[in-house]
């Protein structure tokens, strides 16, 4: 539920206004150390109510096998709570708007069927996080018989957090009582049901040392829990939490393949958050979610691919929304938060999209200098429409190109020994490139990934 980003990470110069909120502070700092398998995850996002036909648990727990061949490796649920009835957005409600942190929404199952899917994920290897709406309530909710808990206008009645968000109560973390309550909440969902953590909805909008707090409360339980913020919050990552948002990012991707802006804007917008966030900060890189129209609405299949693999080899932590890799969409692209509309797992005309998203996640896994934050930038002679950057290790070292226009592009690359480094095969794509770098010539929204071959 983000509203405010969605409309704030479009405005132009987006990385320059966080930067001045940021001032010094997240800069001069360290961010705290996340667990290793947290900065080697790829994360699926899971619309419950939309992913199956039956839209439950059970629809999640058949499909894991796939999930677990796809490459996933942390399973992000969003709200499974009982959504509020007072106030609700259209037919279904808001997932956001919860009624009860202690409850399962019934429509999705059981508290088994629950602890079923955790523990079946969890014996494939893969880690389950849940969505946590710490900031406001359903008007419904049973945390109403405590209106000490709420935010409050001059009059004493309850207000949303902010006016637009009619739908929901905010929480008043002035309150220690309502700190209290929040923090045995999390520590019931990793002790009932084994969950490796959660995913924090607004972030920014919590105090920040109440996340601090929660957090030293929470490690008491399980130590490597991961903690991801809905924010681009500097300070939120010193010692709260291990990775946010790259909201910035997102936002200048848009403004490129929506506006025609230059490919450039792409590097400047993560250069911009490498001065502003502490060091080592760990941030999600995804070009869909829940809040956004779906990619290939927005960007056209081609646009969608090439936006993905920008953000699967980049630094951090790729993200994949559920149905991203079938190219599922509307012809709006609506995410149709507050209504059922579930996955359509075989399209037509869709190009071998699972694939290209398995081999890429293979790639990430096999290769440790896709999992670290050395990124460098190569200049090309068409960086108005080409981005082009090195990954590596004291190992390996790979080269990515990536078109973000329509239009076929012939360049050179700023790359010495570019003979050595060969096409990286990735199932599903043709070899685009047919001459060695450091020439090259790439059709609309084409991209390809190089390996440098060991030397005699």
């Amino acid at each position: 539920m983000n509203p405010l980003f969605r409309y704030i990470n479009r405005l132009a110069g987006f990385g320059l206004i966080l930067s001045a909120l940021a001032g010094q502070t997240g800069a001069a700092a360290s961010a705290r150390r996340s667990p290793q398998w947290v900065r080697d995850a790829v994360v699926y996002e899971i619309f419950t109510r939309n992913f199956s036909a039956g839209g439950d648990f059970n629809g999640v727990t058949a499909r894991l096998s796939e999930l677990k061949d796809l490459g996933v490796t942390v399973l992000w649920l969003m709200p499974i709570h009982p959504v509020g009835e007072k106030l609700r957005k259209g037919t279904l409600g808001s997932p956001y708007a919860v009624r009860d942190y202690y409850a399962i929404a019934p429509e999705l199952g059981t508290t088994n069927d629950f602890k079923r899917l955790v523990a079946e994920a969890h014996a494939q290897g893969l880690k389950v996080v849940i969505d946590i709406v710490a900031n406001h309530t359903a008007w419904d909710s049973v945390m109403m018989e405590h209106p000490e808990f709420y935010k409050k206008d001059s009059s004493g009645k309850i207000i949303p957090p902010l006016p637009d968000w009619a739908d929901v109560a905010g929480l008043d973390y002035n309150n220690p009582q309502l700190r209290q309550y929040m923090v045995a909440m999390l520590k019931y969902w990793l002790v009932q049901f084994d969950l490796d953590g959660f995913r924090c909805d607004v972030a920014y909008m919590v105090p920040t040392d109440f996340w601090e707090q929660a957090r030293t409360e929470l490690e008491s339980v399980k130590p490597e829990l991961m903690l991801l913020a809905e924010a681009s919050e500097p300070d939120l990552l010193v010692k709260a939490f291990d990775l946010d948002y790259s909201w910035p990012l997102l936002g200048a991707l848009n403004r490129v393949l929506l506006e025609n802006q230059p490919a450039s804007l792409l590097k400047n917008s993560w250069e911009s958050s490498l001065q502003q966030f502490p060091q080592g900060a760990l941030h999600l890189r995804f070009s869909d979610n829940h809040d956004e129209p779906r990619a290939v609405a927005r960007f056209g299949i081609r646009g969608a691919l090439a936006a993905q693999v920008f953000m699967f080899t980049l630094d951090g932590v790729p993200l994949i929304y559920n149905g991203m890799e079938v190219g599922d969409a509307t012809e709006s692209g609506d995410p149709a938060l507050f209504e059922k509309m579930p996955i359509f797992w075989k399209p037509k005309d869709r190009p071998h999209i699972r694939d290209i998203y398995r081999d890429l996640a293979k790639l990430r896994s096999e290769h440790p200098a896709f999992r670290n934050d050395r990124v460098t930038w190569l200049h090309n002679s068409d960086e108005r429409d080409v981005l082009t950057f090195m990954r590596l290790d004291d190992n390996e070292q790979f080269v990515i190109l990536a078109n973000f226009s329509n239009r076929s592009i012939t360049a050179t690359l700023d790359l010495k020994n570019g003979d050595l480094f060969k096409p990286v095969h990735i199932s599903g794509m043709p070899d685009s490139l047919a001459t060695d770098l450091p020439g090259f010539h790439m059709d609309g929204f084409a991209w390809q990934i190089y390996q440098k071959s060991a030397t005699n």
